[in-house]
């Protein structure tokens, strides 16, 4: 096999794009049977969602097919190649060197589920092997540190014999012999998950002895110099993972494969020297598949610390202006995939509730007096018996406790400056639900869970979720604007204000802050009325209310379309991988 040139990272790169490019010496013309698809749109397709296994996948079809090397007319066919096989397997027999084996049907014209080259033959894997062979049954009484290793499903790693954590295991010398690897044999898992039966590797050559375990078959081939690793290769396609979950039997809650089963699987014979140049290239693109996956977790570890340090900069008291006007100046940065998104949105919350977000005015007049005409309404409201719980509007002297805020703001308690509308909500059953109709928006803690044929509420109202799992998970806003005409249940806490553009302030304020202190319990998290209220907020003036609520809006709508923007590519990617690879294997392509 040629060695691999070492390639710089730098020179798996593209000038327009992080994705790495294929190296010159696999773009070279004599490497033609590598599909010119593949390499034109190879600089996209590779930062596709699960783009290298894909690749892996794709390398393995073409090669099982007679497509990833050229065939060579100068080679002995596969026929004769068999012929060679079945002589040997008929001379050894003679001399007691193997035992005689069960007859295999012959291949149905129309079995083979693809055409392969001419010089190419099906024929089925137990007329190539010597022998197959289950592994010992040792419980983990034998075990023995002084004892030989004994290789288990859990060391058949993709594609290949793993000895981490390998057990070793005291036992006779027949058992030895009996059981004992040879470099070339072929450990081939018949009991696991019905996907990950039937999974192989090759065994490589050992100073010491080696043997396996009964979940495992040995496949001892007649031609060892490149069969057994070239059967491999079929084991390790999609193609073949399904033909062999197919013939795995559920038995115990575990799938199984037979040596009958394995001896009657079908396989595309290409000429030995063939076998030995596919062996050759699949080693070679292998390798350059994980330099990619090597520079693709190089280039996303850096990135994603450079997002983590960005946004832990961002989280410090001491943050400047300078620095949140260059993180909302470059969002799109700092967002490679969509879940990104969400810890941007947060960020964006924080940065606003801390008032980093939008500079200040100092022409603009301070919380107090706007906490002023919140206790004034508050007071009428009162009179009028619209509101219970009293008037006053009280600000907190944060003494150390509470962050900094500009000047012109006032920490306050959430319940001094809200208008609650507990009171006002009915929980109606689902038996009941499901016998009105379906009308009006029925709110619950995280949402509208239902509809129904009449309403409490005709305004813009703040609700916040009162129980659930999302208070501590936050999979979804604790808090959001109902508008129109709806009802709400007794699960989310509804909440009125001086204005709807307070609200929607209120509304971010609560999204960005952690809600753990004022929740309790765990199997049933609940924040009830009293730690609501406790709450500290850091309010504004009303002009920078407008200012932060149009910022978040303008950013969060950035974020819509960054997210749109990233989803959209990565399907696209996804959409061309898979053109790319189909077009790659039509008939119109092959060798």
């Amino acid at each position: 096999m040629n060695s691999i040139p070492q390639i710089p990272l730098s020179a798996l790169r593209t000038p327009h794009s992080d994705a790495p490019a294929l190296p010159s010496d696999i773009c070279h013309p004599q490497s033609a049977a590598v599909p010119p698809i593949l390499l034109a749109h190879f600089a996209r397709i590779a930062d596709a969602p699960a783009a290298i296994p894909r690749l892996r996948q794709f390398i393995l079809d073409l090669a099982i097919r007679g497509k990833l090397v050229e065939q060579d007319s100068n080679d002995e066919p596969a026929s004769h190649f068999l012929q060679r096989v079945q002589a040997q397997k008929e001379r050894l027999i003679r001399e007691g060197g193997m035992a005689k084996q069960k007859s295999l049907r012959g291949l149905d014209p129309d079995e083979p589920p693809y055409a392969v080259p001419r010089n190419w033959q099906w024929v089925r894997l137990g007329a190539l092997v010597r022998s197959m062979t289950n592994g010992i049954y040792k419980p983990s009484s034998f075990y023995d540190e002084d004892g030989v290793i004994c290789l288990r499903m859990y060391n058949i790693r993709a594609g290949r014999i793993n000895f981490e954590n390998a057990k070793r295991i005291r036992l006779t010398q027949e058992e030895l012999q009996t059981y004992g690897l040879d470099a070339g044999d072929l450990l081939v898992n018949r009991v696991n998950s019905r996907e990950l039966v039937g999974k192989a590797a090759p065994v490589p050559r050992c100073d010491t002895p080696l043997i396996f375990e009964s979940k495992n078959i040995r496949v001892r081939f007649l031609e060892t110099a490149a069969l057994p690793y070239y059967s491999n290769l079929i084991f390790q396609t999609a193609f073949y993972r399904g033909i062999l979950e197919g013939y795995a039997k559920q038995t115990c809650g575990q799938a199984t494969v037979s040596q009958p089963q394995l001896a009657e699987l079908p396989l595309p014979l290409p000429p030995l020297a063939e076998q030995h140049r596919i062996v050759a290239k699949v080693d070679e693109l292998m390798g350059l598949c994980d330099r990619l996956e090597a520079t693709q977790t190089e280039r996303e570890t850096r990135r994603t610390r450079f997002v983590a340090a960005t946004h832990a900069d961002l989280a410090q008291p001491t943050l400047n202006s300078q620095l949140s006007t260059f993180f909302i100046n470059r969002l799109s940065r700092l967002t490679a995939r969509p879940a990104d998104i969400q810890q941007l949105r947060q960020t964006i919350l924080n940065l606003a509730v801390r008032g980093k977000l939008v500079p200040q005015d100092p022409h603009d007049e301070p919380a107090q007096q706007f906490l002023a005409r919140i206790q004034a309404e508050k007071v009428r409201l009162e009179q009028e018996g619209k509101l219970r719980g009293g008037t006053s509007v009280r600000v907190i002297d944060s003494d150390g406790d509470l962050a900094a805020i500009p000047s012109t703001w006032a920490w306050v308690p959430f319940g001094d400056i809200m208008f609650s509308r507990d009171g006002d909500r009915i929980p109606v059953s689902k038996e009941e639900r499901n016998t009105r109709a379906k009308t009006y928006d029925y709110y619950g803690a995280s949402g509208v869970i239902d509809k129904i044929d009449s309403y409490l509420f005709d305004k813009p109202l703040l609700l916040i979720g009162e129980d659930g799992a999302n208070l501590i998970n936050r999979s979804t806003p604790i808090a959001f604007i109902a508008r129109g005409k709806y009802w709400v249940n007794n699960h989310a806490h509804v909440l009125d204000g001086i204005t709807e553009n307070f609200l929607r302030f209120i509304e971010l304020h609560i999204n960005a802050i952690d809600l753990k202190p004022y929740v309790t319990g765990t199997a049933q998290p609940k924040m009830n009325q009293a730690k609501m209220n406790s709450i500290p907020i850091a309010l504004p003036p009303e002009a920078e209310q407008h200012r932060i609520v149009a910022k978040v809006d303008e950013l969060m709508a950035l974020c819509d379309r960054l997210e749109t923007q990233l989803t959209t590519t990565q399907a696209q990617s996804r959409r061309l991988l898979e053109s790319t690879l189909h077009q790659a294997l039509t008939p119109s392509s092959s060798a």
